[in-house]
């Protein structure tokens, strides 16, 4: 199957995601629905577990094949690759397995979205300074902005690969290579590009992403990059007999983590979201990422003035082509009952996400994925 094939197919369409025969869902920024081999994946496995041990006949094997594709999408080695769940968990994990020293400090961007804001705020209980990057726009962060604002005593910096307001796309590999240069660590919050931009790691030391949003996949299912030669200097703070050497699950006198991937994975796998993920992952790698990502920049080259040409306005405009992504959230200077036109629209059956930034002002958030076709973005495009 192909990114056209499927769009010149509207039963096939229909069958791969059962989404399209009631709804136009373009709410993939928030939570996914879910392509029907996914489910069926789930559904199949969990029919299996009735009748047996759920865990021990496939365990190995699902979490292999997990590492193992997660580690083709990100261009990495599948012993890099945790499976932890949440992204809010494998960035916690990560902040809390990392030492620094007061008057060290890091660089965050206090706009993104909290799950990649509290983990690394909390060093601020350690002594360690946090600094809020300054940018121009929201969610427009340029390389240079970056570099301008790290010194001799930054330790780490960590950013969204893509605002998940303004949608603009963070360019980390050029931001990556400059912090690696510098012995500067550099951690991808990469959930809003997973699964609809090339996001590799070669200039990045860790990254997480939770499956349900533009992967496709279940929730609480997700994966985490840890760059090889840095995993055995972290100490996790999460404990179980499944990360610390146990034999015969007998505790020990000594605490000695286990080494590679299972050095951040405390307790037992969600197997189940895993199984999702696991199609999911497949799903992208036969579509191929590229292809997807044309797709969604075909998409928006004529949405955004389309929606400009009926007067409205949006974030991310002012940004590079290059970072382009496929979140599109507007406003309209004569309209302020965005949140009885999301009503509208969700009775409709087209389901948009209503969001607002810091200064209060609300948005609707479209976010289209590769399967969404031109036809339901022209029925949005009547109803705004």
């Amino acid at each position: 199957m192909t990114v056209a094939e499927l769009l010149a197919n509207e039963e096939l369409r229909h069958h791969e995601f059962p989404v399209t025969r009631d709804k136009i869902f373009l709410a993939h920024a928030g939570v996914c629905p879910l392509p029907r081999r996914v489910a069926e994946a789930v559904a199949q496995y969990a029919a299996s577990a009735t009748t047996s041990d759920q865990e021990m006949p496939v365990y190995a094997a699902i979490l292999e094949k997990g590492r193992d594709l997660s580690a083709r999408l990100l261009h990495c080695r599948p012993g890099e690759i945790s499976l932890v769940g949440p992204t809010s968990l494998a960035l916690s994990i990560i902040a809390g397995s990392l030492k620094f020293k007061k008057n060290d400090n890091i660089l965050i961007y206090h706009d993104d979205y909290p799950a990649n804001v509290y983990p690394w705020m909390a060093f601020a209980e350690r002594g360690v300074q946090v600094r809020l990057l300054n940018t121009r726009e929201l969610g427009r962060i340029r390389p240079v902005d970056v570099m301008g604002q790290v010194d001799e005593q930054t330790r780490l910096v960590a950013l969204a690969s893509c605002h998940f307001i303004a949608g603009t796309r963070l360019d980390h590999q050029a931001i990556g290579k400059y912090l690696r240069e510098r012995n500067i660590l550099f951690c991808l919050d990469a959930i809003q590009t997973l699964g609809a931009f090339p996001t590799t790691v070669e200039h990045v030391d860790f990254l997480a992403a939770d499956s349900h949003k533009w992967l496709l996949g279940p929730c609480a299912a997700g994966l985490m990059y840890v760059r090889e030669e840095l995993q055995e200097g972290m100490r996790p703070t999460v404990y179980g007999s499944n990360n610390v050497r146990s034999p015969n699950f007998i505790a020990q006198e000594q605490i000695v983590f286990r080494s590679g991937p299972h050095r951040f994975e405390a307790g037992t796998h969600n197997l189940l979201g895993i199984v999702g993920m696991n199609a999911a992952l497949e799903l992208m790698l036969e579509l191929g990422i590229e292809n997807i990502a044309a797709e969604l920049l075909r998409k928006r080259a004529w949405l955004v003035p389309a929606l400009q040409g009926r007067g409205w306005q949006m974030l991310g405009t002012n940004a590079a082509p290059e970072s382009a992504g496929a979140i599109t959230t507007i406003w309209h200077p004569d309209r302020s009952d965005l949140p009885a036109l999301h009503r509208k629209l969700e009775e409709a059956g087209i389901c948009v996400s209503l969001r607002g930034d810091r200064q209060g002002r609300q948005y609707l958030r479209l976010s289209p994925h590769f399967y969404n076709t031109d036809a339901e973005l022209r029925r949005v495009l009547e109803m705004l």
